[in-house]
């Protein structure tokens, strides 16, 4: 039996920092005299399948999983793919406010730019599109990153792995989402995690502390030996939190994701030296200079990554490394990432040897409605890690183009 202990955890996350240093360049390539010739973007809406709060309206219905699809062709014919996975009710970016960046600020700025150039050109869209607190848009300018990491892989015909140096492992063990409105739907949505071959779980708590202590105790009970992991996504304020946090350790659960909202440093401080639980940060880790910061003000034990909150794959990879250098939890997450976005956080976890269960839940809130000529589908609760180069997937444009808005 493994037991998700506290100092089991941290100890664990400090031995896995056998992370190759990177100075977010790519490796040396062949000359390349391609440019980018255009850049197309493509809405497409995923139906749900299942209740996820954050894809419900102010009503609670079902609004879908909007994404955007982005496509950069370069003048030599070759292609990339990307994907931009705005949530509103996560964050404040919407379909409409990715689209119209993409086409009428982004894209235009990337036509005759050398693609390869990946650091300038997150530098020139950082100068269109400026930040406040941190990147700005980030969701949105993640869909070019991948697409310009797809295309770069394909130029060169390099996979990730190669890319980047390191091996990885060539599966994803993934989490089961719990965010039920009522204690009586516990025993179902586990059960159904079950039958579709997950062993751990992932539940969202706040705002009320007494339902979330019964939750953990619950799913603990259910499940004695999965990974549990509490997110609060922001929703507690200072007092709740450090209440809570040692009835919650208590329960069973191993960490905290995001128990305060992301400007409430001193909080998270708190709570960090509180010792109860990892302080896991997610909404307030956008860049590498955030993360950088906030290891120094010691307000965190680690992160839970996602490529789309941190413009895609090229500063995602920097924070995972400087996650691992400092001895920190490296988790995966995702906002419900369909098709090109799951692929990067695929490829990006798989790669740099994710130690734990990855909240990757597409399969489980979204219908069967990919764009994709070979879907990335769990088998008993794991993902394969693609291989091939760029992003090792292929898109259908035919499906692509009868699907979008």
């Amino acid at each position: 039996m493994r037991h998700y202990t506290r100092r089991a955890v941290l100890r664990r996350a400090a031995g896995a920092t056998g992370a190759t240093l990177w100075a977010g360049r790519l490796p040396a390539q062949p000359a390349k005299s391609a440019r980018i010739d255009r850049v197309e973007t493509f809405p497409v809406s995923y139906p749900t399948a299942g209740r996820f709060k954050f894809l419900e309206d102010a009503l609670g219905r079902p609004i879908g999983r909007q994404t955007v699809v982005v496509k950069i062709t370069a003048d030599n014919g070759q292609v990339g793919w990307g994907q931009s996975v705005p949530s509103p009710k996560w964050s404040y970016e919407t379909l409409e406010t990715v689209q119209t960046t993409i086409d009428h600020h982004l894209g235009p700025l990337l036509r005759g730019k050398d693609p390869f150039d990946i650091d300038g050109i997150h530098a020139a869209m950082n100068r269109a599109i400026a930040p406040s607190f941190s990147t700005g848009q980030p969701i949105c300018k993640a869909g070019i990153d991948l697409a310009l990491f797809d295309l770069t892989g394909r130029m060169s015909g390099q996979t990730a792995a190669a890319r980047w140096n390191r091996k990885g492992r060539e599966h994803i063990t993934l989490s089961w989402t719990l965010n039920p409105r009522t204690l009586d739907e516990i025993p179902d949505l586990i059960e159904e995690g079950r039958q579709r071959g997950y062993r751990h779980f992932n539940v969202k708590v706040a705002p009320d502390p007494k339902f979330d202590v019964e939750l953990c105790r619950m799913v603990k009970e259910l499940v004695p030996d999965g990974f549990l992991w509490a997110d609060a996504n922001g929703g507690y304020d200072e007092a709740t939190a450090l209440e809570v946090a040692p009835k919650l350790a208590e329960a069973g659960v191993a960490v905290l994701e995001q128990p305060l909202r992301p400007n409430r440093l001193t909080g998270l401080r708190k709570l960090k030296r509180q010792g109860a639980l990892p302080i896991i940060l997610d909404e307030a880790v956008v860049s590498s200079e955030d993360l950088e910061e906030f290891i120094k003000l010691d307000v965190l034990d680690g992160v839970a990554m996602k490529p789309a909150r941190c413009a895609g794959l090229t500063d995602a990879r920097r924070q995972v490394e400087m996650i691992l250098r400092h001895g920190l939890m490296f988790l995966g997450s995702g906002l419900t990432d369909p098709d090109l976005a799951l692929a990067a956080s695929v490829l990006l976890y798989g790669i740099y040897d994710l130690q734990y269960p990855a909240a990757l839940n597409a399969a489980q809130f979204l219908a069967d409605h990919s764009i994709l000529k070979n879907p990335l589908k769990p088998v008993e609760g794991r993902l394969t890690v693609p291989e091939g180069p760029g992003l090792a997937v292929e898109v259908d444009e035919n499906v692509l183009r009868s699907k979008r808005n």
